[in-house]
C-alpha cells in the first residue's frame, strides 16, 4: 500500500549493526528508503547490514560513533544528509541492558546505562531534530521497552527499566513540543526478543521462562519490529505522536 511506501525517505538508524536495529535498517529499506547506518566501530556489523541495503537497490551509508558524543551526532546527520539527502525518518535504537541487584549496583554502572540509553536518546532526537524541524517534517521513532511500563518478573534492572520509562515519557515531551512544527516523535517498545543476546546457550534456561510467561507463547524475532516501525514511519500515521506501541505478544496484559 501506498500509505506503507517510503520511497524517496532517508532513514538514520542508530545501533544498526546487530539485532533489533539491524533488522528495522534492512526493513525501511524494504519499504523504499535510504539508510544512514550508525553504531560503535567496535561492535562490528554494520557493513553486513549496509551489505544488505544495497542488495536492495537502496543507498546505505556506514557511521560510526556514539551516541554519547553530540560531535558524533552532529557528523552522522552532516554526513547523511550530504549522501544521501534530507533527513526525514530516525530510528533511535542504540542501548545496553544489565541486571544487578539494586543494593549492590555501583553508581558507575547506573550512569553508564543512563548515558547511553536516556542521555544518548535525547542526544539523538536533539541532532535529528534540529534538521527535522527546518522543513517541518520528520518521524522520530525511539525504540524503548516493555519494561519502561511493567517490572519484569524475576530480573534486578531497576537501572535498566527506569531508563526506559525516562525514554517513554521523553519521547512523549518531545512530541508535544515539536508537535506543530511537523515533527512526530514515538515510541516502539519491544517484549522479549530473539537477539543475539538471547541466543546464547548460557541463557537457556532463562529464555524458556520468557516464553512461558509470554500470552502468545514464545519470544519475538527482531523482524517483528520492523512493520510497527514502518508504520510510524510513514503516512500511515500522519496523525500519529506521542505513542508508545508496545510489541511484546500480549505480555503486559497479565
Amino acid at each position: 500500500m501506498t500509505l506503507f511506501d517510503l520511497h524517496g525517505e532517508v532513514a538514520l538508524v542508530t545501533g544498526a549493526g546487530s539485532g533489533i536495529g539491524q533488522a528495522i535498517a534492512i526493513g525501511l529499506a524494504e519499504a523504499g528508503a535510504d539508510i544512514a547506518c550508525f553504531g560503535h566501530a567496535s561492535k562490528g556489523g554494520l557493513e553486513e547490514t549496509a551489505h544488505q541495503i544495497t542488495a536492495l537497490g537502496r543507498q546505505a551509508l556506514v557511521l560510526t560513533g556514539t551516541v554519547t558524543s553530540e560531535s558524533d551526532l552532529a557528523a552522522a546527520v552532516e554526513r547523511t544528509e550530504k549522501e544521501l539527502g534530507a533527513l526525514s525518518i530516525a530510528v533511535n535504537n542504540a542501548g545496553i541492558a544489565g541486571a544487578e541487584p539494586a543494593e549492590t549496583l555501583p553508581l558507575g554502572k547506573w550512569q553508564k546505562l543512563y548515558d547511553v540509553n536516556v542521555s544518548g536518546v535525547f542526544l539523538s532526537c536533539q541532532a535529528e531534530a534540529r534538521t527535522m524541524l527546518k522543513r517541518r517534517k520528520g518521524s522520530i521513532i525511539n525504540i524503548a521497552s516493555m519494561s519502561g511500563s511493567i517490572v519484569n518478573r524475576g530480573l534486578t534492572q531497576a537501572h535498566y527499566n527506569s531508563s526506559k520509562a525516562a525514554v517513554i515519557h521523553m519521547s512523549k515531551s518531545l512530541a508535544m513540543e515539536w508537535a506543530d512544527r511537523g515533527l512526530r516523535v514515538n515510541v516502539v517498545s519491544p517484549g522479549y526478543t530473539l537477539t543475539p543476546m538471547n541466543r546464547r546457550p548460557e541463557v537457556a534456561d532463562q529464555v524458556k521462562i520468557f516464553e512461558r510467561d509470554t500470552p502468545m507463547g514464545r519470544m519475538a524475532t527482531p523482524e517483528e519490529m520492523v512493520g510497527p516501525t514502518v508504520f510510524l514511519a510513514s503516512r500511515a500515521s500522519s496523525f500519529v505522536t506521542g505513542i508508545d506501541l508496545i510489541v511484546d505478544g500480549g505480555f503486559v496484559c497479565w
